[in-house]
């Protein structure tokens, strides 16, 4: 992707979430200069991956096949291990019409995704079989706590304000319809290195044409521009 489209989606991005009423923390705004002069005061920020997230899956199509997505807050994966710190962790996403996330699950993160505001949110849903193939047995998930069982391959549609409950081992792919889609993700602690299983190969985070300088950092450009990272 182009750091002129990744800084242009940001700016429509920004606008977006604040016409749906919420806002982001002060550190999205941040400069690279700004990031350039942190210590070590920012290494929970850069340790657990949050901030600006912009992905087209390595698709190079980020109108068919993409994700904006801010992780506002988030623990570290080695929390789980020592059942200290934060064991959560929240996002926004926007989904553009018809734009959609490969199919996939995790192994560790359970996670709810509400429709903020906005249009339809679509899902398609399956049960991961022995070999991590779609398998055909019915799902069993929670909508806003209560239960369903569906057939596999079954396309749920969330109006805002309604949420679905993703347990893991549970395959799933998302767009919107009709219009663009604010997304909420609360869930456990999110390890976007280590934990997405997709069907089919994709790439979590884009290469970048560095075609003008960054707006702000994207979550993949903290170890460029973080001085103690580099350490």
């Amino acid at each position: 992707m182009k750091r002129s489209t990744i800084n242009a989606i940001m700016c429509r991005a920004n606008d977006f979430i604040r016409e749906r009423g919420y806002y982001l923390p002060p550190f999205a705004y941040w400069t690279p200069t700004e990031w350039q002069n942190k210590g070590r005061e920012v290494q929970e920020i850069c340790e657990s991956g949050m901030g600006w997230d912009i992905t087209d899956f390595g698709k190079g199509d980020f109108t068919r096949w993409g994700l904006f997505l801010f992780t506002v807050r988030n623990g570290r994966p080695q929390n789980w291990q020592d059942r200290t710190g934060k064991l959560y962790c929240e996002k926004l996403l926007i989904a553009e019409d018809r734009q959609a996330t490969p199919m996939h699950f995790h192994w560790a993160k359970m996670e709810d995704i509400i429709n903020r505001g906005g249009a339809l949110m679509a899902i398609q849903l399956y049960n991961a079989g022995p070999g991590d193939e779609l398998a055909d047995t019915p799902v069993r998930v929670s909508l806003d706590g209560v239960e369903r069982e569906v057939a596999a391959g079954t396309i749920l549609r969330l109006e805002p304000g309604e949420s679905i409950t993703l347990t893991q081992g549970m395959y799933h792919t998302f767009w919107a319809e009709g219009g663009r889609t604010l997304i909420g993700e609360v869930s456990l602690v999110n390890d976007d290195t280590a934990d997405n299983r997709f069907l089919e190969s994709v790439g979590r985070f884009p290469q970048i044409e560095e075609d003008e300088p960054p707006l702000h950092l994207l979550v993949t450009d903290y170890p460029r521009y973080v001085r103690w990272l580099r350490v």
